[in-house]
């Protein structure tokens, strides 16, 4: 097995422009701090008793964990956003949430829509909600640009 489950995550995002629609992904992900890791795209549970941690710098090359949100676009003037939220149960021993959308938009309606699929998930699994945290960045196109919200699994 490659991975043993994680005891911690964090939250970061980040946008960029950039020459191609790629160029400009891997420069968001760079601003967000993981852009010289192998993110793994998972689906979106936190393992139980796994902890918040303030984002820290990851080993280069390392594979990551990650579930993540991300939109791209050529459109100048065009306003992107991205975002995830993480939603904990109040029964530690039970597993939390995570949930990712992106859309074209305002960062502040994407933040909403996001916290609110996260509760609706943890409503379909008939728990109560402890903590309930997102992070949501929202980009202005220029020429090429990507936005980019990811909650990172590690330790």
């Amino acid at each position: 097995m490659i991975f043993k489950t994680p005891t911690k995550y964090f939250l970061v995002s980040g946008a960029s422009e950039g020459y191609t629609l790629l160029n400009a992904f891997d420069g968001a992900l760079l601003r967000a701090g993981i852009g010289n890791t192998n993110i793994i795209k998972m689906s979106s549970i936190v393992p139980p008793h796994c902890q918040r941690i303030s984002p820290i710098a990851l080993p280069p090359g390392a594979l990551i964990p990650a579930a993540y949100a991300a939109i791209t676009s050529d459109m100048p003037g065009e306003i992107i956003s991205a975002g995830v939220a993480v939603a904990l149960p109040a029964d530690e021993n039970q597993n939390g949430l995570i949930m990712e959308y992106s859309a074209k938009g305002k960062r502040r309606k994407i933040d909403e829509i996001v916290r609110n699929m996260a509760a609706e998930g943890m409503r379909l699994r008939g728990w109560k909600i402890k903590d309930l945290n997102s992070i949501t960045i929202e980009y202005k196109i220029k020429k090429i640009g990507a936005a980019l919200a990811a909650v990172v699994l590690w330790g």
